[in-house]
């Protein structure tokens, strides 16, 4: 299928093509946001951090990548989430103090440890102490600086919650918002189950020309096209389906265009791509502390290897700084096709039964 599209506007901010990268909390960090960029992201969002943690985090070398936004990677959202609408206001300033181009508010988390402590999705059971959170980020930033939303459809498919969500959703438009994504999942649902379509289609028909963003189950290319078209969303938010697969902004840019699904990059062009995040993440960590957290980098990167098994279990072995590049010595030194990453979770275009009204 193919289908045109349109450039995505976010407040005064204009971006090329409506596939965007999501926050993704442990992933998109700078060396993950420069990576998706440089092939084919129009904007991404910084992984979720607290309101605390941003007011409190202190300018030294191991905190570093926290609050980093580099020259080349602009525009590029900080998503906030917290408890108390008074610590919102001033960690959205420091944000922006930062570089950060867009203030994104997180009430979509599903985390139980997050519900926990009435942070993310918990708000989405408590309206008034949602926009009041709203309210208070978009009188602490400029006018030039867009408000965004993340939601999911609702903590779960009582009208209670359906109400809820409505009360939350327009009226964050009211206070100034200029961008809703929502997850076609429930809070309650967590990462299970399909993502509901059919609900963002009927939300976008009720938002008219107010700018929203589609969430869920976008592991492929075809998947961000078809949730552009079959929904009628503003734009589309890829989150896992972009883990160790940033080519997937690329090749849904070239469907868009009309072209061919371009074939899966080959072992050369993974080898240099992966060079160069790991590259990127010594860079801003260090050689050792950036171990740990490019090493779950390298297990996602591994399903596009024609043996992504043994890829995967080698790249599961890296423990010592410098150590994943006797991986790609082992894996990458001689080219060869790629494969595309197995998607376990369908379509659900594909699978078009589930499409009901959330």
């Amino acid at each position: 299928m193919i289908t045109s599209t349109q450039p995505l506007r976010i407040g005064p901010i204009e971006l090329d093509f409506p596939v965007v990268q999501a926050a993704l909390s442990g992933y998109s960090d700078t060396a993950m946001r420069l990576v998706s960029r440089r092939l084919g992201a129009s904007y991404t969002l910084c992984e979720v951090m607290l309101d605390k943690f941003v007011l409190q985090v202190r300018d030294r070398r191991k905190n570093h990548h926290f609050l980093h936004v580099a020259d080349d990677e602009h525009p590029v959202g900080g998503q906030l989430m917290g408890a108390d609408p008074a610590q919102f206001g001033p960690a959205a300033q420091r944000l922006v103090q930062r570089g950060f181009d867009v203030i994104d508010i997180n009430f979509g988390c599903p985390v139980k440890k997050v519900l926990g402590r009435c942070r993310g999705g918990f708000h989405l059971g408590q309206p008034k102490v949602a926009l009041e959170i709203v309210a208070r980020v978009r009188e602490a930033v400029s006018a030039h600086i867009p408000v965004t939303l993340k939601m999911r459809r609702g903590l779960d498919d009582s009208q209670q919650s359906l109400d809820r969500f409505f009360e939350i959703f327009d009226g964050a438009y009211q206070l100034g918002v200029a961008a809703v994504t929502v997850h076609g999942r429930t809070v309650k649902q967590r990462y299970n189950g399909p993502s509901c379509w059919d609900f963002l289609r009927k939300l976008k028909q009720h938002a008219g020309g107010r700018t929203v963003l589609g969430s869920g189950d976008l592991f492929d290319a075809q998947a961000c096209l078809d949730m552009l078209h079959f929904t009628g969303v503003d734009g589309v938010t890829v989150a896992r389906g972009a883990i160790g697969n940033p080519w997937v902004f690329q090749q849904a840019r070239a469907l868009a265009a009309g072209l061919p699904m371009p074939d899966p990059p080959s072992l050369f062009q993974q080898r240099d791509v992966i060079a160069e995040h790991y590259s990127l993440a010594e860079e801003f960590y260090g050689a050792e502390r950036c171990v740990p957290t490019m090493r779950k980098f390298g297990i996602k990167y591994s399903r596009l290897h024609p043996k992504c098994e043994e890829v995967r279990d080698d790249f599961c072995q890296v423990n010592a700084p410098g150590a994943w590049r006797q991986v790609l010595e082992k894996w990458y030194s001689k080219d060869g096709p790629g494969v595309y990453p197995l998607v376990e979770e369908p379509n659900p275009v594909s699978i078009g039964s589930h499409l009901t009204s959330g």
